[in-house]
């Protein structure tokens, strides 16, 4: 999934409707009262989710990030936690219990990383919080004139969203609180590129209107974008950029990982436990990373093998990185390639799972404008209630660093069966309170991208060494990662001390091994999810094979693990085991 500012600021945030399951929770009626609390705080503040569920005032607002909202917030979350923890939860039963262990975790969670004040660093790697309307332009459906009316509202608050957190990056300059240089470097680079394109992009939702809008009235409406984005938007752009050059880039820290950072050792460690869900040490998952390193690549020497390839390891991989078989031939070759994969990967889904989400996909190319800075692919999360479908987005820059042979295990993870169809589940969960449907647990989400490209060797997706090759040197980089970014943001490693983990073991581009590492330094800590979510769910389903023998459903099985939205591993243990106590006293 999109890693960089905008999915914290969306896919972190959860919000609800009025109306919503809390308002018709059954059980313990003071649980309901605190859960429609916790609901009511997060759809005000964050209309972005409110409106994709079809809050029509949300739709026309931006965050409110000032220092001032995010002290207000953390009194209501404080509040709201005394009132959760009078609740006697000894006397709780079944979800009721369950509910209420995740809204306290989650209220606690909130209210210990609000500490760090991370508002302060509202840039990312070749991203930030001038990206953001970029982000709602590409996702914003228009089937109305409310609709039309409604997006337009929102660009006339973007300068003031703009301002905000121009004011929260200065702090985190007076404060020590920076990204290095090496990520705002490619955050201006990102921002100065934007000038071109930012009147079209921002124009986008109103590219396709219903022809209930009348054909005036569309225009008045594009020549009304075009003139808050003249007139509003490029200005305080502009600004932005002046501050980077001047203001930002002389003072980002020195070095590139936390511990360069005024209490970045002790930040990183709230990071660790939070992506990961565990109370595992950074000291541990390196330990762990460098285990699954060496596993792994003993499986890749037995593919080379298999390839019939004469030569070791490394002349393998300057094979692959440089035959031509290996490479598109165009940005539409690529595309084309990605969809008959999307459209295999369908057609295995019935096997592996009984229940399958309704709302579709489509695959979509990663904007000029930020695809230099950019992973080779990411999700966006669709919405049921505007009728917008999930999305794949597919970087075709660079075609030379985009290995068709690694395809297979990026489509499984990014579309089906990883993040699409876990993501689209929760979102369909009517029957879950709102918090849970969209909480967004990365050592789950992600552990669960990483464990479909597993699944795609049950599928029949990998058709050649290569392909299986490629799967594995995408499971290397995830090991890799846990090495790479505990060894940066801990043990105070370079970036080329990083970069040997990749080059010596995986097959990945060097571009792709450059963006990565940038990805890693500017967002501490969330790579450890994909390799710790994983394993979890690889071991869960072992537990439970060996516990059911032939009685063992594998379709039931991931329907247990997705059928409660996202859940902290150590919940979601308990979930599992709970279901093969059930099915064994079944039989």
């Amino acid at each position: 999934m999109r890693n960089v500012l905008i999915a914290g600021l969306v896919l972190a945030l959860t919000a609800g409707l009025a109306g919503s399951s809390f308002a018709q929770a059954r059980g313990n009626s003071r649980l309901a009262a605190a859960m429609a609390a916790y609901e009511r705080i997060d759809r005000a503040n964050d209309p972005i989710t409110a409106g994709s569920e079809g809050d029509r005032a949300a739709l026309r607002r931006l965050p409110d990030v000032s220092p001032e909202a995010d002290a207000a917030l953390l009194a209501e979350l404080a509040a709201l936690r005394a009132q959760v923890e009078r609740i006697d939860a000894r006397r709780l039963r079944g979800e009721d219990a369950l509910n209420h262990a995740l809204l306290l975790r989650t209220i606690n969670n909130r209210i210990e990383g609000m500490g760090f004040d991370t508002g302060r660093m509202p840039i990312s790697n070749g991203d930030g919080f001038f990206s953001f309307a970029d982000y709602l332009a590409y996702t914003t459906p228009i089937q109305s004139a409310d609709d039309a009316e409604a997006w337009i509202a929102r660009l006339e608050a973007l300068p003031g969203f703009y301002r905000q957190n121009l004011a929260n990056a200065r702090r985190g300059v007076a404060t020590g609180f920076t990204q290095p240089r090496i990520v705002a470097d490619r955050a201006l680079d990102t921002a100065r590129a934007q000038v071109e394109t930012m009147a079209d992009t921002l124009a986008t939702p109103l590219a396709q209107m219903p022809a209930t809008i009348p054909a005036p009235a569309q225009e008045r409406y594009r020549a009304r974008v075009r003139e808050i984005v003249e007139q509003q938007i490029l200005p305080v752009h502009r600004e932005t950029i002046a501050f980077l050059e001047n203001e930002y880039i002389p003072a980002a820290r020195p070095g590139i990982g936390l511990s360069s950072m005024p209490g970045g050792r002790e930040y990183y460690q709230y990071l660790v436990r939070a992506y990961t869900t565990t109370e595992m040490s950074p000291e541990e998952i390196h330990q762990l990373g460098l285990s699954e390193v060496a596993r792994i690549r003993a499986a890749m020497e037995r593919e080379i093998a298999a390839s019939g390839f004469r030569g070791d390891f490394a002349a393998f991989q300057r094979f692959l990185r440089t035959d031509p078989q290996f490479y598109a031939t165009s940005p539409e070759d690529l595309i084309e390639k990605a969809s008959e994969i999307a459209k295999r990967a369908d057609g295995q889904l019935p096997r592996l799972f009984g229940t399958l989400p309704r709302l579709p996909y489509d695959i979509r190319v990663i904007p000029a404008a930020s695809a230099e800075g950019s992973t080779t692919a990411y999700y966006t999360q669709g919405s049921p209630r505007l009728g917008m479908a999930g999305a794949y987005w597919v970087n075709t820059t660079r075609l030379d660093q985009r290995p068709l042979y690694e395809l297979p295990a990026l489509t499984v993870h990014e579309a089906v069966p990883g993040h699409h169809l876990q993501i689209a589940l929760a979102q369909e969960q009517g029957e879950l309170p709102y918090f849970r449907r969209n909480t967004f647990y990365t050592a789950f989400v992600e552990g669960w991208g990483l464990y479909s490209e597993s699944l795609g060797e049950e599928m029949g997706m990998y058709r050649t060494p290569y392909e299986r090759f490629g799967r594995l040197s995408y499971e290397m980089w995830r090991a890799c990662r846990l090495v790479a970014d505990t060894g940066i943001h801990w043990m105070g490693w370079d970036i080329e001390q990083a970069r040997r983990c990749f080059a010596e073991n995986s097959a990945l581009a060097p571009h792709n091994i450059q963006t990565e590492l940038e990805r890693y330094i500017a967002t501490p800590g969330q790579a450890l999810a994909y390799k710790i979510g994983e394993l979890r769910l690889q071991s869960l389903r072992r537990e439970a094979t060996a516990a059911l023998g032939e009685r063992f459903d594998v379709r039931q099985f991931h329907d247990t693990v997705l059928g409660a939205g996202a859940l902290p591993l150590d919940v979601l243990e308990s979930r599992v085991r709970d279901w093969v106590a059930t099915q064994a006293a079944a039989n």
